[in-house]
């Protein structure tokens, strides 16, 4: 044992690891349903072994991972931040900050009530509204307060306490209103409503792993018959002669042989010709007039379908009807156009702006040939932008240090971590509508969520495991039914705020209310006992707002109890 203690003590990283390690087999563990989940697994293991072993905690390290992880945050939800308010979804944005603002002030009244000191009321609030990153930046304000360093070493670490202990509590609350008492006051019946909420939806339920068989698009062969209008002609002509239908010629097969073709090839009686078009034309116009041949060669065409970010101005302002008209374009076809996020109707009077979005479908050449004159394919990519996120880190870090907001006689920043989940919002807003701009692939920025904050909270609990006995012991029952009240109020006045003020439907005000605490447990409690994933849409409503209001509590919590 005091090798081991010497070794974490030489290696304080190890410690980390092992308390990761522990942490999520801990959180796996399933009783009755309900898992802690990896985090607050990692700070129960960070405490016990900060209670066995003095193990050495680095500030720099905790910031580290800690800015990594609010970027990510940011990032992640800057693309719904701003635009929650658009359509219906203005109500679940106002529940996302309305339950997080009854919130901090009942528990900056319970923590009033109870005396409790920064820390301990920083660590209730973030463990009873199941919102751990509220711990990094409450441990930013404290220690940026004017307080000896044994003070501030015992309000961090009363953080992590307060926050282990609430958090089960808060986890449970959430659960239990989105799945037993909040169906009941609204007396729905869940599995019933999902299927009528679906329904007004348009909603089809289908199995994981089946598809449509129907398809938008698609290429059959014909054999050109004695006296087809297209019989002598050439390609282009061909293409040109059905008004409103846009069919194009790919390949031609003539006696056996496969031709490379192009616009000025003839078309002769008894070719097989390979037609592309939406496929409602291709069964209602083509096959009215020609027989149909199964030709797997001829039919062996490489189709493409590329997301093409519009960058080059020669197709800016130009309608859909003028475009069509070019050689450059031939043989693709238009699925969506997105613009700042939002999808467009598609018509002939239609105009491409600078920055929208086009999905294109298509011959491979030809979409590639499309995309080369509107501007870059947006493609999948396993590398991350380094050059924008170590920057939007640095700028808003460095911001959230020099803006200060004066507090009685002292002026205190909003802090390194709140500037850097600005920057991360920025640079996901901007991400959305400038697709090329600061790429991040999807599993980096799970990796930086995760890791991110699951180390940090290893880190708090590496430090709070010296302190939890004591401060379990001064404030630990009353500690813990405070954490209640402040788990219960929100969820109750958020539920009577959604259905009688926002008028909210009960499924999608149930996913709302999970989404207002950050819980994602909840909201897949919610839907297995629906039976239906459709809960998920007031979720993704609030759930934006609420991490921002919620991660910046964790600084309003601490100046206001100090």
């Amino acid at each position: 044992m005091a090798w081991f203690s010497s070794m974490l003590e030489r290696y304080p990283e190890l410690a980390v690891y092992l308390a990761l390690g522990i942490g999520y087999w801990i959180g796996g563990l399933r009783v009755r349903g309900f898992t802690l989940g990896g985090v607050t697994g990692s700070l129960l293991a960070g405490m016990l072994l900060g209670w066995l072993f003095e193990v050495p905690v680095s500030a720099t390290a905790k910031s580290l991972v800690f800015l990594l992880f609010l970027f990510g945050i940011g990032y992640e939800v800057g693309p719904r931040f701003l635009t929650a308010m658009k359509g219906d979804g203005w109500r679940f944005a106002v529940l996302g900050m309305f339950m997080p603002i009854i919130g901090l002030l009942v528990a900056w009244a319970v923590a009033k009530y109870l005396r409790l000191d920064p820390g301990l009321a920083a660590g209730m609030l973030s463990g009873a509204l199941t919102e751990s990153p509220a711990m990094g930046t409450a441990s930013e304000a404290i220690a940026s307060l004017p307080i000896d360093a044994a003070t501030r070493e015992r309000y961090l670490a009363h953080v992590g306490v307060a926050d282990a202990l609430c958090y089960v509590s808060g986890a449970l609350g959430v659960i239990l209103m989105c799945t037993v008492v909040g169906p009941a006051l609204m007396r729905v019946d869940l599995v019933a409503h999902a299927l009528v909420l679906e329904a007004r939806y348009g909603i089809t339920r289908i199995a994981s792993g089946v598809a449509s068989a129907w398809q938008p698009f698609e290429t059959r062969a014909y054999r050109v018959p004695h006296g087809a209008r297209i019989a002598g002609l050439d390609v282009a002509a061909a293409e040109r002669g059905e008004r409103d239908a846009r069919l194009f010629i790919h390949r031609i097969r003539r006696e056996g042989v496969l031709l490379d073709i192009d616009v000025s090839t003839v078309i002769q009686t008894g070719d097989v010709v390979a037609v592309g078009g939406r496929r409602e034309v291709l069964v209602s116009l083509v096959g009215e007039r020609a027989d149909e041949v199964d030709d797997a060669e001829l039919l062996d065409i490489p189709i493409a379908s590329h997301e093409v970010f519009v960058s080059k101005s020669r197709w800016v302002g130009r309608t859909l009807a003028e475009i069509g008209e070019c050689d450059d374009v031939r043989a693709v076809f238009l699925r969506r156009i997105v613009r700042n996020g939002q999808q467009i109707p598609i018509g002939t009077r239609t105009t491409i702006e600078r920055g929208d979005v086009l999905l294109l479908v298509g011959h491979e050449p030809a979409v590639q040939r499309a995309a080369a004159q509107l501007g870059e394919i947006i493609r999948a990519t396993d590398s991350t932008d380094f050059v924008v996120v170590g920057f939007a880190i640095f700028l808003g870090a460095v911001l959230g240090a020099v803006i200060a907001v004066p507090v009685g006689g002292i002026r205190v920043s909003i802090g390194t971590s709140v500037g850097a989940l600005i920057a991360g919002l920025v640079v996901g807003h901007v991400r959305a509508r400038r697709p090329l701009f600061g790429r991040v692939p999807d599993s980096a920025v799970k990796l930086m969520q995760s890791f991110g904050l699951a180390a940090f909270v290893a880190m708090v609990g590496l430090g709070a495991g010296p302190h939890f006995l004591v401060a379990l012991q001064e404030s630990g029952v009353g500690l813990f039914l405070g954490g209640i009240v402040v788990t219960i109020s929100p969820l109750l006045l958020g539920l009577w705020f959604g259905r009688r003020v926002l008028r909210i439907d009960p499924l999608l005000l149930l996913g709302a209310i999970s989404g207002a605490q950050t819980f994602t447990a909840a909201l897949a409690a919610l839907q297995e006992k629906s039976g239906s994933p459709i809960a998920v849409i007031g979720y993704t409503g609030s759930v934006a707002v609420a991490h921002v209001f919620l991660t910046t509590w964790g600084t309003v919590i601490v100046l206001a109890m100090s």
